[in-house]
């Protein structure tokens, strides 16, 4: 993936992660995503709770111990995009921040457990996460390339 397009997709995940809206990403930014992603389980779902707080608690210390150049404490925007070019998406952190992540909010809205996201549970996600139905409807059905719903 082209380097403008990477930091296209890190600036828009910057803003989505800085909870606050102060402009740097702090660890309560990260305690706040992962209350909103664990959220989305069902309320006795305490593996997928559990696992995706402590995937979003993974991701802060990694972007902490690697990308913190001024050693403040918090993770302004250009040490996002380096730290996320150059560690986060390196295979020994990703699997444990991102994809820890991605499993655990999968199995939790798998609500009927078949192994795939039915339409329903992927518009019931991003409508949890603040996206209208109206776009999610449609990513769907342009992801769902065989049109088995």
């Amino acid at each position: 993936m082209p380097v403008k397009v990477k930091n296209q997709k890190f600036t828009m995940l910057f803003d989505w992660f800085d909870q606050g809206g102060d402009g740097v990403l702090t660890h309560d930014d990260f305690r706040a995503m992962g209350e909103l992603f664990a959220a989305l389980a069902a309320e006795d779902d305490r593996e997928n709770t559990t696992a995706m707080r402590e995937a979003f608690e993974e991701w802060w210390r990694v972007l902490l111990e690697h990308g913190d150049a001024n050693g403040d404490g918090r993770i302004d925007r250009q040490e996002f995009l380096d730290v996320m070019a150059a560690n986060v998406t390196a295979p020994e952190h990703f699997e444990k921040a991102v994809l820890a992540i991605a499993d655990a909010l999968m199995r939790a809205l798998d609500t009927n457990r078949d192994g795939v996201l039915s339409k329903d549970e992927y518009v019931r996600m991003y409508d949890a996460l603040g996206i209208p139905p109206v776009h999610s409807e449609d990513a769907f059905r342009r992801l769902d390339r065989d049109g088995t719903g």
